[in-house]
């Protein structure tokens, strides 16, 4: 399994009939169970980036290869649960064909188990977010897109949370893309940093993490986020 990115450029119309540079060219590729990060400032392109690998936006100059056969799991900036539908319900639309002993598993990771009955409005936020990553593992992806999955909790519960993302990711091979504006998130959970620059974004480094993300202890992730800090400064 392999994802190729060779994205040669990106624009939007606007009303007045002019256009803007979205996207500068782009240039990356991931394989099975390599987690890449796009780290980037708000409003670079991030998410329209995400839109034309999943195949959402075709309107650009470029090419996407994905394996055709690749199930899609995808984890939205917002949890996007159906209100009428329980926990267990929500994750079992995406996944019909799911084990009892797989949800069981995710649910443990994710700390979800007395909640499987609950409703979207009976969740916090950080449940909520949770309840979306265990949908999305469920289906047992190829391809795993994370789109700011922690964006709005708080410095604890991110850090849970990125802790049992990483629990998941280990749990089965899987290419991950992971899309943040957060160090935090990108040291913990990326063996592959690509840098962008604001918009039209294009990758302006791209930084490997050799040490493994079990063995990433609050030293490692000091040393990295200093290493990277010095890398964005470089680059500005």
């Amino acid at each position: 399994m392999r994802l190729e990115v060779d994205i040669s450029g990106k624009t939007f119309s606007n009303a007045a009939g002019g256009s803007h540079e979205v996207l500068a060219p782009i240039r990356f590729a991931l394989r099975s169970g390599e987690v890449g990060v796009l780290i980037g400032p708000s409003g670079c392109g991030k998410s329209t980036l995400l839109r034309v690998i999943l195949g959402l936006d075709r309107d650009f100059a470029g090419h996407i290869a994905r394996p055709p056969e690749a199930r899609i799991g995808m984890v939205f900036q917002e949890p996007r649960l159906l209100p009428w539908r329980s926990v267990e319900q929500n994750v079992r639309l995406a996944a019909p064909d799911v084990s009892n002993a797989r949800l069981s598993e995710l649910f443990g990771i994710l700390k979800l188990e007395a909640h499987r009955n609950h409703f979207p409005g009976e969740l916090s936020l950080g449940l909520a977010r949770r309840v979306a990553l265990a949908r999305a593992f469920a289906v047992e992806p190829d391809l795993l897109v994370l789109d700011e999955p922690l964006a709005s909790l708080d410095d604890a519960l991110a850090s849970r949370l990125r802790d049992e993302i990483a629990a998941l990711v280990a749990s089965r091979p899987v290419m991950t893309l992971l899309v943040t504006h957060s160090l935090d998130d990108a040291i913990r959970l990326g063996d592959r940093l690509f840098l962008l620059s604001p918009r039209p974004a294009h990758i302006v480094q791209e930084v490997p993490i050799e040490v493994p993300r079990a063995h990433r202890d609050n030293a490692e992730l000091v040393r990295i986020r200093a290493e990277l800090a010095a890398l964005r400064l470089e680059a500005n």
